[in-house]
Formats: structure tokens, C-alpha cells, sequence
């Protein structure tokens, strides 16, 4: 436990039986829907450490940030060929289960956004709002490729000064206005101190996920998984400088989605710091919005 952190540890089984983690903040919030946090593809919850104290603190909802199978403090799978999407959502699923969460808010960073499309093909309830975090339904595969190349091999700093610096010579052309505590925190984030060096904090088997990629042929797209969202608030934010998430796609989800609230952040690459700026506020302001609008609609939907 580590409450007086602002979160606790919860541990769950996954339907195959592996254990897996999640932080809980605010765990005696209940006055509004809950927020489910997931990120990207090698990331864990301490991604959302900042952002979750914001909103369990200031908004005063329960935030649950999820570790998928191989990251942070989840096991590891002995089966690469679990480490995708359709296994992930469903140990979200299994987690929300476990906690008694039936419906929440969802802010999805990169693959995690992946997910929230699974997601809303295998339980379409579960999702009261969307935050998508420089991610949609077309994945530029130069994109992909980018993190494939920064991912292997992945360094292996000895000090944590060397995590900073290597972070900032691989990611600070996308980060330009990231400040020092912001490259601090990515680095806390990101590796996990063992004997003599400092670790990526998952399982190194993640990157053969990527092997297969070939940069000059497109990926499948998910727009009719995305189009199915089309009932379901949203919010979609994307890094000016994003190779991932295309200004493009970016355009064709806001003329395809009627209820969509998009914000472009200058000065930074995939995936944006929702911790950062005016970020917080502005994802505190689009869940109370949409939260309103669905009590509205149900009160007017029962109306004679």
C-alpha cells in the first residue's frame, strides 16, 4: 500500500491466472464517474501518477491506472503471443470486475487507446467517455517504426542522470517545451533501478511484438471499430509534433464523430504529457461536461 503517496496497490488475477496491478486514487470518491487510465505500449501506470493526483484530488473522482501483463508491476508472460491488444482489454475487463467498476471514463494513451476500440466492440457499456492521448484509428507505420528504433536495443543507463540524458537526446526534438522536472518524471516513469544499472520497466520480449513491421506498407485502420464509438463523448489530443497520429486522421475523426472535442499540443511529439500545461484542466473539464450532458439525457429520456 501507499496511501499516503495518494494511491494504493490493487492486485487481480487475469482470466488466464496471471497476476496483474493497478493503482487506485481517490478510492473513496464516488460522486462521479470513475476514470480508468491506459498506457501506452512499453509505459505502466506511473505514466498517469501526476495527472491522477489532479483528478482525484481537484475533481474528486476514483482514477484507476492499469500495469498490462509484462509492464510495471503486472507479471510477465511466458507467451509472447499474449501481449496483444484483445488479451489486454480483456485483463481490463477482469480488473474492472474485480473492483466492482461496471461503466467508467477511459484515457487511453497509444495502445491504450488501442484497447478502448476493443474495448468498445466487446463491452460497449463499459464506456462513458473517451480521452484518446495521440492515438485514433489510423497508426502511421513510420510511426511505429520510430519507437521500434529507440526501443531496441533499449539503453541501459547506470545512473539515473544517464536516463535523463538519454531521454532527452532520443525524445527532446518532439518535447521541446518539456521542462527538467518533466524529463525527471518520464525517467522515473519509465526505467526501475536494479543492481549496478537502470532498467526499462517491462518485459524486453514487448519489442519482438515489433518485429514483424515493415515501414512502407500501411497498417489496418479501425475505423469501424472508431465509427462504433460515434454515441460515446470524446476527447482526442495530439502532439503537434506526433509521428503516430497524422493531423490527417486527426481531421477525419473530428467530420466522422458528432461529439468530439479535439486539442493540438505545441511543442510536443508522441505521446503528450497530460500532466503538463493546460492539459489537466481541460481533460477535468471535457469528463464534467460530458458527465452532465449524460445525466441531462437520461432525466429528458424519461420524461413523458
Amino acid at each position: 500500500m501507499a496511501i499516503e503517496q495518494g494511491f494504493s496497490d490493487f492486485f487481480y488475477a487475469a482470466p488466464d491466472g496471471l497476476s496483474l496491478h493497478a493503482r487506485i486514487y481517490g478510492e473513496a470518491n464516488s460522486g462521479g464517474w470513475p476514470i480508468v487510465c491506459l498506457p501506452g505500449l512499453t509505459r505502466n501506470c506511473r505514466d498517469f501518477h501526476d495527472l491522477a493526483l489532479y483528478l482525484s484530488t481537484q475533481a474528486r473522482r476514483k482514477v484507476v491506472a492499469f500495469d498490462y501483463r509484462g509492464r510495471g508491476q503486472s507479471a510477465y508472460d511466458a507467451d509472447i503471443g499474449h501481449y496483444n491488444i484483445g488479451i489486454e482489454a480483456g485483463d481490463i475487463l477482469a480488473g474492472l470486475a474485480a473492483l466492482g467498476i461496471e461503466a467508467a471514463a477511459f484515457i487511453g494513451t497509444s495502445r491504450g487507446g488501442l484497447i478502448i476500440h476493443v474495448l468498445g466492440a466487446m463491452r460497449p457499456a463499459v464506456l462513458k467517455a473517451i480521452v484518446f492521448n495521440d492515438i485514433g484509428p489510423v497508426i502511421e507505420s513510420q510511426g511505429l517504426a520510430h519507437i521500434r528504433s529507440y526501443l531496441d536495443p533499449m539503453p541501459r543507463p547506470k545512473t539515473y542522470a544517464e536516463v535523463v540524458r538519454d531521454l532527452r537526446s532520443t525524445h527532446g526534438s518532439d518535447f521541446s517545451v518539456l521542462t527538467d522536472a518533466d524529463w525527471e518524471r518520464m525517467a522515473s516513469a519509465l526505467y526501475r533501478e536494479a543492481e549496478e544499472e537502470f532498467l526499462p520497466d517491462f518485459d524486453p520480449k514487448l519489442v519482438d511484438t515489433l518485429a514483424g513491421l515493415d515501414p512502407s506498407r500501411p497498417l489496418p485502420d479501425l475505423w469501424p471499430q472508431f465509427d462504433a464509438l460515434a454515441a460515446i463523448p470524446m476527447l482526442v489530443i495530439r502532439g503537434a509534433n506526433s509521428k503516430l497520429l497524422s493531423a490527417e486522421t486527426l481531421e477525419q475523426m473530428r467530420t466522422r464523430h458528432t461529439d468530439i472535442e479535439t486539442i493540438t499540443a505545441d511543442g510536443q511529439g508522441h505521446a503528450p504529457f497530460l500532466e503538463s500545461g493546460i492539459l489537466p484542466g481541460r481533460i477535468a473539464g471535457f469528463l464534467d461536461r460530458a458527465e452532465r450532458t449524460g445525466r441531462l439525457e437520461v432525466t429528458l429520456g424519461g420524461m413523458k
